[in-house]
């Protein structure tokens, strides 16, 4: 084992699952990640201010998460779920724009996960709630000749926003935003 992690150019620590906040998910499980449902950057956000057209819209958050939006400004967003993006918008229209503000916001677009490695067709996917590493790899075309179909890595931001690695298996399931790496065999 230790011959093989010799081989791994990749400096980027490799954690267990729980510690990348992405849940417990044994072999085989397919468990929601806990972190799935909050917002990170390139997110595309439909927001609504009852009985005000003029900030009501679709948004989208910037490459670190933050919110532009009319008025007050930028609203830090990434790692919120949208019914706290809502009490923070509400909170800051209400001393100095609107008497008792009622905001509304939903996600239109998450952005999306990537797959790298042994797969017919590498890129970018849109996300899907609840996608396993089984099906994102079938989304890309499925496996090259060369892929090992039973070790796989997920790339993601960790709690404290470090790139961390994450060992895998097929009913493991992604988080917008995360790299799925299918391996190289060695012979």
């Amino acid at each position: 084992m230790f011959a093989l992690a010799a081989c791994d150019s990749d400096s980027t620590p490799i954690v267990p699952m729980a510690a990348a906040g992405g849940g417990s998910q044994g072999a085989g499980e397919a468990g929601t990640g806990r972190d799935s449902n909050k917002l990170g950057p390139n997110d595309r956000l439909r927001i609504t201010v009852f009985g005000q057209p003029t900030l009501t819209g679709e948004y989208t958050l910037d490459g670190n998460g933050v919110l532009a939006f009319p008025l007050i400004g930028n609203v830090p967003a990434n790692g919120s779920t949208t019914s706290e993006l809502q009490q923070k918008i509400a909170a800051k229209l209400q001393p100095d724009y609107l008497v008792n503000p009622n905001v509304s916001a939903e996600i239109v677009n998450r952005r999306p996960f990537y797959v790298i490695g042994e797969v017919q067709k590498p890129g970018n996917y849109p996300y899907v709630s609840d996608i396993t590493v089984v099906n994102a790899i079938a989304m890309a075309g499925g496996f090259t000749r060369r892929a090992r179909k039973n070790e796989f890595y997920i790339r993601r931001l960790d709690k404290d926003g470090k790139m961390v690695r994450i060992e895998a298996n097929a009913g493991t399931v992604l988080q917008a935003g995360d790299t799925l790496e299918v391996r190289e065999r060695l012979f």
